[in-house]
């Protein structure tokens, strides 16, 4: 089907329906883990699915050219929070259950962390889990909240004057009845992403705050299950449940981590055109002398007794050579963007020339001959040539305007004693 225009083909309800069911019945599994007991590889394919979809969502919002590029970013947020809630859930449910079978009974991923991690000591994997709660909850969550309520006022209180520049705009003919159209819905678009993002901010931070509950319900309940339905001894319990929860935790807080960091880092590009990279390489490399300076820095460092020589002196080499490189390829850079613009003259100019060129070139008026008429004209063909051109000259010092020469040609399709128009079909009797 297509559109009044037919323009753009428009979706049947049967292709909408089958691109919208998969999305709702991944929702209808999340909500599904809340209450239903699932077994350990199932278990570890969500757990992998949770890390891979917040370096997923990390990743775009590194290379996004502006926020409203990701504006589903809130909607990814809320299910990519209540997903981890929901496999927290079942951890929880598992490692209660079956957690006296071994470190495996939760699955391999949080036992492969919590090997990886704690080396084998729940006080050290404690101590990790803690001060990543606390940087994801005291710093990157509650300044990213704190952008995303900066913002969404400022872009609502800026949303009067911005409209009332697009009509402006739009009265005095700079912009069509599209244009503006489009920079309108583009408005209502920020202000309503900027909100949601004032709202999304609110499930990274309890998604932190759950995870240091559900870490002690799962420490203490493990505990206690231990010591009461199986029998082990209060150490063995501790050593048991509390590797397996920090596992936990550290499984869910890490993808909790890298989806705050990647709201901060998407709420504080509200200003920026390009890619993060892009913009941060550039206006670093805008001050070689502030890399100089660091550079220096770095060497005096190096050169301290008791600091290490090799770390400090490598990294202020590559930032004097970085320093030393900048200039030059500015100046690489300079001068093709110079070339590059007095070509691009040069041939406007050419192309100038030329248009002017054709449009000055006037076609010759040819006279077709018979054979007769042609043998009759030969005597006469420079005397002809001659005449023509002295009135040609003439007409155009007399009148400012040059006509075109002649051309006399001898055609065969002609007859004998014909003369013909050569724009036009029929031979005429010369009269």
């Amino acid at each position: 089907m297509t559109d009044a225009a037919g323009a753009r083909p428009r979706p049947t309800p049967a292709e909408g329906t089958s691109k919208d069911i998969g999305f709702a019945m991944s929702i209808v599994f999340i909500l599904c883990v809340f209450f239903l007991p699932i077994p350990a590889f199932l278990l570890d394919a969500g757990l992998a699915f949770s890390i891979g979809l917040s370096v997923l969502i990390l990743m775009v919002a590194l290379w996004i050219q502006k926020p409203l590029e990701f504006s589903s970013f809130p909607t990814v947020l809320l299910v990519a929070t209540i997903l981890r809630l929901s496999l927290n859930i079942a951890t929880t449910r598992l490692i209660l259950s079956h957690g006296s079978e071994g470190s495996t009974a939760a699955g391999y991923i949080i036992s492969g962390f919590s090997r990886l991690v704690m080396s084998g000591d729940f006080v050290i994997g404690l101590t990790v889990f803690s001060i990543i709660v606390t940087v994801n909850f005291l710093v990157i969550t509650k300044g990213a909240t704190r952008i995303a309520e900066v913002g969404a006022r400022f872009t609502l209180d800026a949303i009067p004057g911005k409209q009332m520049a697009i009509d402006a705009d739009l009265s005095a003919g700079l912009i069509d009845e599209r244009e503006a159209q489009v920079r309108r819905r583009e408005l209502e678009e920020e202000s309503a992403f900027f909100g949601s993002m004032d709202g999304a901010s609110k499930f990274v931070r309890g998604d932190a705050i759950a995870g240091l509950i559900i870490l002690a319900v799962n420490i203490f309940g493990g505990i206690i299950i231990g010591v009461t339905r199986h029998g082990m001894s209060l150490a063995a319990a501790a050593d048991v449940y509390t590797k397996l929860s920090v596992g936990d935790g550290l499984v869910s807080q890490i993808p909790a981590l890298i989806v705050s960091l990647s709201a901060g880092l998407l709420v504080s590009k509200g200003g920026m055109r390009g890619s993060a990279e892009q913009n941060i390489l550039r206006q670093f490399g805008n001050y070689p002398r502030a890399l100089l300076v660091a550079a220096s820095l770095m060497f005096l460092l190096a050169l301290m007794p008791g600091l290490p020589l090799t770390p400090f002196g490598a990294l202020g080499g590559v930032m004097a050579f970085v320093a030393y490189l900048i200039p030059k390829q500015a100046e690489k850079a300079r001068l093709l963007k110079d070339e590059t613009e007095r070509s691009a003259e040069r041939q406007a100019k050419q192309d100038g020339k030329e248009s002017a060129r054709e449009l000055l070139r006037i076609p010759p008026v040819e006279l077709s001959l018979g054979k007769q008429l042609w043998a009759g004209m030969l005597p006469y063909q420079a005397e002809l040539g001659q005449r023509v051109l002295r009135m040609r000259r003439n007409f155009a010092r007399d009148y400012g305007f040059a006509f075109s020469g002649h051309q006399t040609r001898r055609r065969s399709r002609c007859s004998s004693e014909a003369l013909s128009d050569p724009h036009s079909r029929r031979p005429r009797r010369d009269e």
